[in-house]
């Protein structure tokens, strides 16, 4: 079954989707309406021992429904959608 997740950070980066998949996403451009990033401190020492940045961007619903987030969409398998979860840092969540 097809599953599609919105990426918005490293995941666009084909050498992440190449180390994490095995392959190269088919995606394509899009832009999450209503959201707007912003930085949280990490602190999973997992995540931070694979070389990852202390910072890293999240979404937050935005009171402006002009903000949007840029990114990409990724067409991938529900096994893939749940590998991607296992990549993200403890405080990780995934929305629908």
């Amino acid at each position: 079954m097809k599953e599609y997740l919105f990426s918005y950070g490293t995941l666009q980066k084909e050498k992440v989707q190449v180390a994490l998949f095995g392959r190269i996403l088919h995606g394509w451009t899009d832009t999450l309406r209503g959201y707007k990033v912003v930085f949280i401190e990490i602190k999973d020492k997992a995540f931070l021992e694979r070389g990852e940045e202390n910072f890293q961007q999240t979404l937050v619903i935005s009171d402006d429904n002009n903000d949007g987030v840029k990114g990409t969409v990724f067409e991938i398998t529900e096994k893939e959608l749940l590998h991607a979860d296992k990549y993200e840092p403890d405080n990780y969540q995934r929305k629908k």
